[in-house]
Order: C-alpha cells, then structure tokens, then sequence
C-alpha cells in the first residue's frame, strides 16, 4: 500500500478537523496515511506522497507548518505534495481562493507543490483573542464555512492522483 502523510496545524482544531477528513478521504481510496501535527513531523521518509495544511491567521501560515517545508524541502521535493489552507469566514468563504503567503509561495515553488487548495475557515467567537479578531467574530464573519463536500472532493482527487503516481 501507498503511504501518505497528511500534517496540520492551527489554533483552535478546524484546520486539524480538515485533515482529519483528508485523511479519511485519503483511507477510502485504498492509502495508507499517517496523520500528524506539522510539529511532530520528523521525518517525510517512508511516504509516497504528502498534504500539509495550515490555518491562515492575517494571511500568514503557522510557523509549525512552516517549517516543516523549510526543514524537508529537500525530501519534499522528491515527491507529490499538496498544500492547503483554511482561514477565510464569512459569506462566500467557501469559494474565495487565497494565494500563498510570500514565504510560503517561495518554499512551495521549491518543493514544486501543487496548487494550493483555499477551504473556508471557523470562527468560533468564544475562542477569539484580541481586539480585531472579536470584532471580526461578532459581525458576518463568525461561524463554521468549511464545505466539506468540497474538500472531501478535493481529497479524492489528491487520493486518485496519488495511486496513478502523479510524476515528480
């Protein structure tokens, strides 16, 4: 069996409940898939393929998930990797395509990623810290506006992709 390496990181566990569903998406097709948080990845070795993804937090990726580019881009590199994001609330958050923080645009052209997906976030106003992000929840923008039939979509193509053996 195939085995993939799914890793996130976030603050509040929607970008981990992401994963969680990439993972299972990713199972269903026949993988086998390990799935981690990006800091406790130590290693890429072993896995045919990778997805990482990171909850946007003013346009920035986590630092965890960060480095996991920047310390396996070599290893990266040598294999497919998909890269997503989550982060945008309100209405329409679900369609609204984000491009990659500059650092990470860097890092993903090195790895030769594949195009990043951009999945609607959660704002839940309870777990909110700050004056900009409590404005931000008590208005339009909180709630849950992950599609997950849209990222379960996104996870079978990257689970078909993989067992064809997408060239790198």
């Amino acid at each position: 069996m195939t085995a993939v390496l799914v890793a996130h990181s976030g603050r509040h566990g929607g970008t981990r409940q992401i994963a969680e569903v990439i993972a299972e998406e990713l199972r269903e097709t026949g993988l086998t898939v390990d799935l981690r948080d990006a800091a406790d990845v130590a290693t890429v070795d072993g896995y045919a393929a990778v997805v990482v993804g990171s909850a946007l937090y003013y346009h920035r990726w986590r630092p965890d998930a960060v480095r996991l580019l920047e310390h396996h881009a070599r290893d990266l590199a040598e294999r497919p990797v998909w890269l997503f994001h989550s982060g945008p609330c309100g209405p329409g958050a679900a369609l609204h395509q984000v491009s990659l923080p500059a650092n990470v645009a860097l890092l993903a052209a090195r790895i030769d990623a594949e195009r990043t997906a951009t999945f609607g976030g959660r704002l839940d106003p309870a777990t909110v810290r700050g004056l900009i992000p409590r404005l931000m929840a008590s208005g339009h923008r909180a709630g849950d506006f992950r599609d997950w039939d849209r990222i379960k979509a996104w996870a079978r193509d990257v689970g078909r992709r993989v067992r064809i053996g997408v060239p790198h």
